[in-house]
């Protein structure tokens, strides 16, 4: 929810999405040509998995952001970030109109 009323995103932009091989992620927000992913994970140093790779390649994702538990932001690949939970308000964007 945190995550949702940083960005200024409407309820109708903001979907769950799984696919039938049991690849999932957690939130996809679609603004216009904008598409951003979102995961959740307790853990502290999150690390890029495959459900992330194909869930970037599928939905032709502008950026994957993982949201975890530890204290910093930093790049995890290409147009992947881990960003602090604590520090969502500063390091996640608002989208644009």
């Amino acid at each position: 929810m945190q995550v949702v009323q940083r960005l200024g995103a409407r309820p109708s932009e903001c979907h769950f999405w799984a696919s039938y091989a049991g690849v999932e992620l957690d939130l996809l927000v679609v603004r216009g040509s904008r598409r951003l992913g979102f995961e959740f994970k307790l853990t502290e140093q999150p690390t890029v998995t495959a459900s992330m790779r194909i869930a970037m390649d599928d939905l032709r994702l502008d950026e994957l952001v993982v949201v975890h538990g530890g204290d910093k932001t930093f790049p995890l690949d290409a147009r992947i970030v881990a960003v602090a939970a604590a520090h969502l308000t500063v390091d996640i964007d608002p989208l644009e109109p």
